[in-house]
């Protein structure tokens, strides 16, 4: 009997983000806990800003008029400052001192800064007069009423936050946190600091799996860990279900071994499977299905694995689920070859490699050990090269595409 062919990369992606096609409920939120989240709506401007014309420099506010033959003497008739507005008019051979954010009165239409005048007597002596318009901030320079500041999608940065505040926002809609729980499966694992028997090696992939969500922009619930017990499987399960989260994300346990209890727990519970095996390295016996309205990726049990596939899969998923238009984007850059590469076979590969990033594009060099067991070498790595199915023979030297993990974490 033929074995069906590996599901393409591409092809496992777009079916993933299928299942994200509507974003999840918005929540209102201050603006100290913006930081990070994602807008569910655009961010439009309620008035000018500034709102007022202002000045940039200390100085005074003239009749650029007034000022066009030097030396002038014009009659300071009163003083502008931040919060503080001159409440007149400034008139033909009339000044107002004024300073740096200061709203410019009426009838001004320059500033002459404080280093080109002498002050004395009640008037001031202007050495150097400007052109109409120096040195003012007209209003709405920075933005006008109505105009987009923030496009919904967008993950809000510490910038925006200023942004938005400037605007006169209290708070911003953003996207619920998407809620993905994370369930590792075996009778060999345990938890850090416990006691390590013989045959049983520590639960590493969780911890990377959780971090991973949270940078996305997710809540991760860690499940704890599965023995090769279907009845402890599902009661996993039924917990994810139970606190009704959008993702489940299991590792380990997806094959098909008398011990890979994860898909027939899941099946038995209802689960319509999507695919099952991509052609990919590492990360081939990847998992895909949904369950009710919660969604299931099953990653290999490999921590370099686990974590490759967070990357490409489920961290598009959360931001899609996050409305971000470009949830599914590439997340690959150009790059260098740093090192001859061999014939690639039927599976997109992803080679953990070095970065030399005093070049543009970065030179990047795969490690000579790619074992997807190796959480050391993957630790040192700095990227991610993708060679695409069938590529052939690469020299050093020549271009080639490589995710910048930095990027991405």
């Amino acid at each position: 009997m033929t074995e069906n062919p590996l599901l393409p990369v591409s092809e496992a992606l777009a079916r993933i983000l299928a299942t994200a096609a509507q974003p999840i409920p918005p929540e209102m939120v201050g603006l100290h806990e913006a930081h990070r989240r994602t807008l569910a709506e655009d961010l439009i401007a309620p008035r000018d800003q500034p709102p007022f014309s202002a000045s940039a420099m200390d100085g005074y506010a003239v009749r650029a008029e007034d000022v066009a033959q030097v030396p002038a003497r014009l009659r300071v008739i009163g003083m502008s400052a931040a919060g503080h507005a001159f409440a007149g008019a400034v008139g033909a051979g009339e000044a107002v001192r004024i300073f740096t954010g200061a709203p410019v009165p009426a009838g001004a239409n320059a500033i002459v800064i404080q280093e080109d005048t002498e002050a004395g007597d009640g008037g001031v002596a202007v050495k150097e007069g400007p052109p109409e318009g120096r040195y003012v901030r007209p209003a709405g320079l920075d933005f006008k009423k109505d105009e987009v500041l923030i496009r919904r999608g967008h993950r809000v940065s510490a910038r925006d936050l200023a942004l938005a505040a400037a605007a006169g926002s209290a708070q911003l809609s953003v996207r619920r946190k998407p809620r993905v729980a994370i369930l590792a499966t075996g009778d060999e694992l345990v938890r850090p600091g416990e006691i390590l028997r013989e045959g049983q090696i520590i639960a590493s992939n969780t911890y990377a799996v959780a971090a991973m969500v949270r940078g996305a922009g997710g809540d991760a619930l860690d499940l704890g860990i599965a023995k090769d017990d279907l009845t402890q499987t599902r009661l996993a399960i039924r917990k994810a279900l139970d606190h009704e989260v959008e993702i489940l994300v299991t590792l380990g346990g997806a094959s098909v071994g008398e011990h890979d209890l994860v898909q027939e727990a899941l099946t038995g519970a209802g689960m319509d499977l999507g695919f099952w095996r991509i052609a990919m390295r590492p990360g081939k016996p990847l998992m895909h299905g949904s369950l009710g309205a919660m969604r299931v990726l099953g990653f290999p049990g490999n921590p370099v694995s686990s974590m490759v596939c967070a990357l490409i899969f489920l961290r598009p998923l959360i931001r899609a689920l996050l409305g971000d238009p470009a949830a599914g984007a590439d997340p690959a850059r150009p790059a260098i070859l740093g090192a001859d590469l061999a014939r690639n076979d039927e599976r997109q590969d992803y080679l953990r490699a070095s970065v030399d990033q005093g070049s543009s594009p970065p030179i990047v060099t795969a490690f000579a050990r790619q074992d997807s067991s190796m959480m050391a070498v993957f630790a040192r790595s700095q990227a991610l090269i993708l060679r695409t199915p069938h590529a052939p023979p690469a020299k050093a030297g020549e271009a080639c595409r490589a995710i910048l993990l930095e990027e991405w974490e």
